[in-house]
Protein backbone atom coordinates (compact mmCIF):
# COMPACT_ATOMS: atom_id res chain seq x y z
CA UNK A 1 0.00 0.00 0.00
CA UNK A 2 2.18 3.16 -1.35
CA UNK A 3 0.60 6.25 0.40
CA UNK A 4 3.87 8.20 0.44
CA UNK A 5 4.27 11.27 -2.47
CA UNK A 6 6.37 10.82 -5.63
CA UNK A 7 7.50 14.05 -6.43
CA UNK A 8 6.01 14.66 -9.92
CA UNK A 9 3.74 11.81 -9.63
CA UNK A 10 -0.10 12.16 -11.03
CA UNK A 11 -2.08 10.26 -7.98
CA UNK A 12 -4.21 12.76 -5.61
CA UNK A 13 -1.39 12.02 -3.00
CA UNK A 14 1.11 13.48 -4.77
CA UNK A 15 -0.56 16.42 -6.05
CA UNK A 16 -1.78 17.35 -2.75
CA UNK A 17 1.47 17.45 -0.72
CA UNK A 18 3.31 18.87 -3.35
CA UNK A 19 5.29 21.67 -2.18
CA UNK A 20 3.14 24.32 -4.45
CA UNK A 21 -0.26 22.78 -3.64
CA UNK A 22 -1.13 25.54 -1.26
CA UNK A 23 1.49 28.51 -2.03
CA UNK A 24 -0.23 31.27 -2.86
CA UNK A 25 -3.65 29.59 -2.24
CA UNK A 26 -5.20 33.42 -1.02
CA UNK A 27 -4.35 34.19 -5.03
CA UNK A 28 -6.48 31.54 -6.61
CA UNK A 29 -9.84 31.58 -7.65
CA UNK A 30 -12.83 30.42 -6.21
CA UNK A 31 -13.17 27.56 -8.35
CA UNK A 32 -9.63 26.21 -8.00
CA UNK A 33 -10.33 26.71 -4.44
CA UNK A 34 -12.48 24.68 -4.77
CA UNK A 35 -11.32 21.79 -6.68
CA UNK A 36 -7.96 21.73 -4.75
CA UNK A 37 -10.07 21.32 -1.16
CA UNK A 38 -12.33 18.22 -3.07
CA UNK A 39 -9.29 16.84 -4.19
CA UNK A 40 -7.63 16.64 -0.37
CA UNK A 41 -10.91 15.59 0.97
CA UNK A 42 -11.49 13.00 -1.56
CA UNK A 43 -8.03 11.84 -0.35
CA UNK A 44 -7.95 11.96 3.52
CA UNK A 45 -11.53 9.97 3.12
CA UNK A 46 -9.74 7.04 0.90
CA UNK A 47 -6.79 7.31 3.60
CA UNK A 48 -9.28 7.17 6.26
CA UNK A 49 -11.02 3.71 4.68
CA UNK A 50 -7.45 2.05 3.98
CA UNK A 51 -6.21 2.93 7.89
CA UNK A 52 -9.34 1.62 8.69
CA UNK A 53 -8.82 -1.84 6.51
CA UNK A 54 -5.65 -2.22 8.19
CA UNK A 55 -6.85 -1.66 11.45
CA UNK A 56 -9.21 -4.34 11.13
CA UNK A 57 -6.14 -6.48 10.08
CA UNK A 58 -4.43 -5.95 13.04
CA UNK A 59 -7.52 -6.59 15.31
CA UNK A 60 -7.69 -9.85 13.98
CA UNK A 61 -4.31 -10.38 14.83
CA UNK A 62 -3.91 -9.04 18.00
CA UNK A 63 -6.77 -11.41 18.51
CA UNK A 64 -5.16 -14.42 17.42
CA UNK A 65 -1.84 -13.56 19.37
CA UNK A 66 -3.91 -13.16 21.92
CA UNK A 67 -5.72 -16.70 21.79
CA UNK A 68 -2.04 -17.99 21.46
CA UNK A 69 -0.80 -16.64 24.68
CA UNK A 70 -3.74 -17.74 26.59
CA UNK A 71 -3.78 -21.05 25.19
CA UNK A 72 -7.19 -21.15 23.90
CA UNK A 73 -6.46 -22.12 20.17
CA UNK A 74 -7.75 -25.72 19.49
CA UNK A 75 -7.14 -26.68 15.10
CA UNK A 76 -8.93 -25.24 12.39
CA UNK A 77 -11.79 -23.35 12.36
CA UNK A 78 -15.04 -22.65 10.69
CA UNK A 79 -15.93 -19.68 9.00
CA UNK A 80 -18.69 -19.52 11.40
CA UNK A 81 -15.89 -19.34 13.69
CA UNK A 82 -13.56 -16.94 12.10
CA UNK A 83 -16.61 -14.49 11.59
CA UNK A 84 -17.79 -14.55 15.12
CA UNK A 85 -13.90 -13.59 16.09
CA UNK A 86 -14.04 -10.82 13.28
CA UNK A 87 -17.21 -9.77 15.79
CA UNK A 88 -15.47 -10.08 18.18
CA UNK A 89 -12.37 -8.52 17.37
CA UNK A 90 -14.07 -5.16 15.64
CA UNK A 91 -16.55 -4.78 19.17
CA UNK A 92 -13.71 -4.81 21.72
CA UNK A 93 -14.38 -2.77 24.50
CA UNK A 94 -11.24 -1.30 25.65
CA UNK A 95 -10.41 1.90 23.95
CA UNK A 96 -7.63 1.52 20.98
CA UNK A 97 -4.55 3.27 21.18
CA UNK A 98 -4.20 3.59 17.79
CA UNK A 99 -7.57 5.95 17.34
CA UNK A 100 -7.74 9.32 17.28
CA UNK A 101 -10.40 11.92 17.93
CA UNK A 102 -11.28 11.99 13.60
CA UNK A 103 -12.92 14.47 11.05
CA UNK A 104 -16.61 14.25 10.32
CA UNK A 105 -16.80 13.09 6.40
CA UNK A 106 -18.84 14.26 4.00
CA UNK A 107 -17.90 11.60 0.96
CA UNK A 108 -17.62 7.88 0.53
CA UNK A 109 -14.25 6.35 -0.30
CA UNK A 110 -13.88 6.60 -4.01
CA UNK A 111 -11.05 3.64 -4.63
CA UNK A 112 -12.66 1.29 -2.58
CA UNK A 113 -11.64 -2.05 -4.58
CA UNK A 114 -8.07 -0.53 -4.28
CA UNK A 115 -7.45 -0.18 -0.92
CA UNK A 116 -9.13 -3.23 -0.27
CA UNK A 117 -6.82 -5.30 -3.01
CA UNK A 118 -4.05 -3.74 -1.47
CA UNK A 119 -4.81 -4.13 1.97
CA UNK A 120 -5.76 -7.95 1.04
CA UNK A 121 -1.67 -8.09 -0.58
CA UNK A 122 -0.05 -7.07 2.56
CA UNK A 123 -2.20 -10.00 4.75
CA UNK A 124 -1.36 -12.42 1.77
CA UNK A 125 2.19 -11.29 2.07
CA UNK A 126 2.56 -12.37 5.37
CA UNK A 127 0.43 -15.71 4.89
CA UNK A 128 -2.17 -14.26 7.52
CA UNK A 129 -5.34 -14.17 5.54
CA UNK A 130 -6.05 -16.37 8.29
CA UNK A 131 -4.30 -15.73 11.23
CA UNK A 132 -5.04 -19.00 12.96
CA UNK A 133 -2.89 -20.72 10.21
CA UNK A 134 0.31 -18.71 11.79
CA UNK A 135 2.66 -19.45 14.57
CA UNK A 136 3.29 -17.05 17.39
CA UNK A 137 6.62 -15.52 15.74
CA UNK A 138 4.62 -15.07 12.68
CA UNK A 139 2.01 -13.22 14.10
CA UNK A 140 4.19 -10.72 16.02
CA UNK A 141 5.78 -10.67 12.45
CA UNK A 142 2.85 -9.96 10.59
CA UNK A 143 1.45 -7.55 13.66
CA UNK A 144 4.80 -5.68 13.19
CA UNK A 145 4.52 -5.20 9.31
CA UNK A 146 1.04 -4.00 9.10
CA UNK A 147 1.34 -1.67 11.97
CA UNK A 148 4.46 -0.14 10.07
CA UNK A 149 2.16 -0.16 6.97
CA UNK A 150 -1.15 1.49 9.48
CA UNK A 151 1.62 4.25 10.74
CA UNK A 152 2.84 5.21 7.24
CA UNK A 153 -1.24 5.52 6.38
CA UNK A 154 -1.52 7.61 9.03
CA UNK A 155 1.21 9.62 8.41
CA UNK A 156 0.20 10.60 5.13
CA UNK A 157 -3.81 10.98 6.55
CA UNK A 158 -2.29 13.74 8.73
CA UNK A 159 -0.44 15.45 6.01
CA UNK A 160 -2.98 15.84 4.00
CA UNK A 161 -4.86 16.55 7.13
CA UNK A 162 -2.73 19.72 7.01
CA UNK A 163 -3.54 20.38 3.24
CA UNK A 164 -6.92 20.67 4.33
CA UNK A 165 -6.94 23.17 7.10
CA UNK A 166 -4.71 25.50 4.92
CA UNK A 167 -7.88 25.33 2.31
CA UNK A 168 -10.18 25.40 4.86
CA UNK A 169 -8.91 28.38 6.49
CA UNK A 170 -8.76 30.33 3.07
CA UNK A 171 -12.14 29.66 2.49
CA UNK A 172 -13.30 30.58 5.73
CA UNK A 173 -11.03 33.51 5.52
CA UNK A 174 -13.11 34.62 2.28
CA UNK A 175 -16.34 33.95 3.74
CA UNK A 176 -15.16 36.42 6.81
CA UNK A 177 -13.69 39.14 4.66
CA UNK A 178 -16.82 39.56 2.62
CA UNK A 179 -14.97 38.04 -0.84
CA UNK A 180 -17.27 35.05 -0.96
CA UNK A 181 -20.52 35.04 -0.28
CA UNK A 182 -22.77 32.19 0.28
CA UNK A 183 -25.11 33.46 -2.06
CA UNK A 184 -22.81 33.19 -4.92
CA UNK A 185 -21.81 29.43 -4.45
CA UNK A 186 -25.56 29.05 -4.34
CA UNK A 187 -26.01 30.40 -7.72
CA UNK A 188 -23.58 28.53 -9.58
CA UNK A 189 -23.89 25.06 -7.83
Amino acid sequence: MTTQPHEGGRRPIDLILAPGFVEGVGDLDRDELRRRRQLAEQEEVDLSYARRLLQGRLDLMRAQQARLAAGTVAGPRSDADLARELSDALTDDGPRADHGLGRHLNLDPSRVGEHRRAAEQAVADLGASDPSSLDEQAIAHGIEHLAMIERAVSDSRHRVQLVMDVLTAEVARRYRTGESRVEDVLVVE
